[in-house]
């Protein structure tokens, strides 16, 4: 839930001619990454961080969703596929499915972190499609962003600031404290434990 004077629910779809600067970033890493390697950037780092695991928040069959270690707001998320994928009409029936999933369970932990309809910014990134579409896009791996704002309760939010819009991001909790936070949450939401409870209690 976003919205200013009125929280809400909104999708957004962008086209432009350009890749806008943090797409335009993240090609130029993905390309270098994979003319000096020789496979996808986000690939591998998708492969260390389930070796480590200490920044993993959910992992399925397709999927795994992790806090990584460049986040800057509180719990800040990266979605990513397990398979070499550019973009998303390139997924398979079974990873459709499976994102639904995966994305169920990270919504229901952020809203079970401070029991609240937590907000959050998410969007997608993937190989440049239209006149693009025919070029060589092996070096990209489709990815999703979440940015949720809240920091310490439903009601305290991070603002960037001060030395973080003039200098650089500074963190309030590491990427593995966050993680570690978001990992032991239930994937069953707040409101329905709330219901079980209190139907157990008229009972």
């Amino acid at each position: 839930m976003m919205g200013c004077s009125n929280p809400h629910p909104h999708c957004q779809v962008w086209a432009s001619s350009f890749l806008p600067n943090i797409a335009q970033c993240e090609e130029q890493s993905q390309r270098t990454y994979q003319s000096q390697h020789g496979e996808p950037l986000l690939m591998e780092y998708g492969r260390q961080e389930l070796l480590r695991k200490e920044r993993l928040v959910l992992t399925s069959e397709h999927w795994l969703v992790l806090v990584p270690f460049w986040a800057v707001w509180p719990f800040q998320t990266l979605l990513l596929p397990r398979r070499h994928v550019r973009r998303l009409p390139e997924l398979t029936p079974a990873e459709r499915d499976d994102l639904a999933s995966v994305m169920k369970k990270l919504l229901t932990k952020y809203d079970n972190l401070f029991e609240t309809s937590f907000p959050y910014s998410m969007g997608w990134h993937g190989a440049p499609t239209g006149s693009e579409a025919g070029a060589k896009w092996d070096h990209w791996q489709l990815h999703a962003h979440y940015y949720p704002p809240l920091l310490r309760s439903a009601t305290v939010r991070k603002f960037m600031v001060g030395y973080e819009m003039l200098a650089q991001a500074q963190r309030d909790l590491t990427p593995e404290q966050a993680a570690e936070r978001l990992r032991a949450l239930p994937e069953v939401h707040y409101l329905l434990g709330q219901k079980d409870r209190e139907a157990a209690a008229i009972a």
